[in-house]
C-alpha cells in the first residue's frame, strides 16, 4: 500500500515527485483504471520540458518511468490529467451490451472521432473505459520511429527496468485506490492512439 499525501503526492522511496501542476486540470473524485503510455520521445528531460513549457498547454499523465526504472510522479492524484484522449467504444470492442446500446455506439462513430468521443464520454463507468476524469496515467519514457516497410510509426520496446517499475507501481496503486487489474489498460485500448505504443509494457 502507498501512503498518499492530503496533496495527491506519493511518499515512497522508489517514486521521486516531481510535480507539474502545468499538466493538472480540475479534481478528480474518483479512480476507475489505470492507462499506460509511451511518451514518443527519447529522454525524461524531452518530456519534462513538454511538461514546463508555458507557451501551449500541455498533456501528460501522473506518473513517469525513465528507461532505467527511475520513477517520477509529475502529477497529484487529486487532480484529472488528459492523456486518454478520444475515448474506444467498450460497448463496441467487448460486445457486453445491449443491443440498443450497440446500435447506438456504430451511429455516433460513423458521425465522426468527435461525436464519437462526445458518446462515451457520457456514459457512466463501467459503460465505458477509464477516461482523462478517473483514470491514472502512466507514462513509459520511450520513442516512435518509422517502420522499415510500412513507414508508420513503432514504438520501442519497453526496458525490462521500466516493466519492473511498472509492475511494482501498478500493483501498489491498485491496492492503495481499489483498482481492478482488469482496469489497467494500454494506451491504444481505449483511446484512438497508435497500436503499438506501450505495447511491450508488463505489469502483471
Amino acid at each position: 500500500m502507498l501512503f498518499i499525501s492530503k496533496q495527491g503526492h506519493v511518499d515512497a522511496e522508489r517514486v521521486i515527485v516531481k510535480i507539474y501542476s502545468s499538466i493538472e486540470r480540475g479534481p478528480m473524485e474518483h479512480v476507475n483504471g489505470i492507462v499506460v503510455h509511451q511518451t514518443g520521445g527519447t529522454t525524461v528531460s524531452s518530456t519534462f520540458n513538454s511538461y514546463g513549457n508555458t507557451a501551449h498547454v500541455p498533456n501528460g499523465a501522473h506518473f513517469l518511468i525513465d528507461k532505467d526504472g527511475t520513477i517520477y510522479q509529475t502529477a497529484s492524484l487529486n487532480r484529472i490529467t488528459n492523456h486518454v484522449g478520444k475515448l474506444q467504444s467498450r460497448c463496441i470492442t467487448t460486445l457486453q451490451c445491449s443491443a440498443t446500446d450497440l446500435r447506438a455506439a456504430r451511429q455516433a462513430f460513423r458521425a465522426g472521432p468527435a461525436a464519437f468521443h462526445r458518446h462515451e464520454s457520457r456514459k457512466a463507468f463501467p459503460d465505458r473505459y477509464p477516461s482523462n476524469s478517473d483514470a491514472i496515467g502512466i507514462e513509459l519514457v520511450g520513442m516512435h520511429y518509422p517502420d522499415e516497410k510500412t513507414a508508420e510509426p513503432v514504438y520501442e520496446c519497453v526496458t525490462a527496468e521500466q516493466n519492473a517499475s511498472l509492475k511494482w507501481l501498478v500493483r501498489e496503486l491498485s491496492e492503495t485506490l481499489n483498482v481492478e487489474m482488469s482496469e489497467v489498460y494500454r494506451h491504444p485500448e481505449v483511446g484512438r492512439k497508435n497500436a503499438s505504443e506501450a505495447s511491450t509494457a508488463r505489469w502483471e
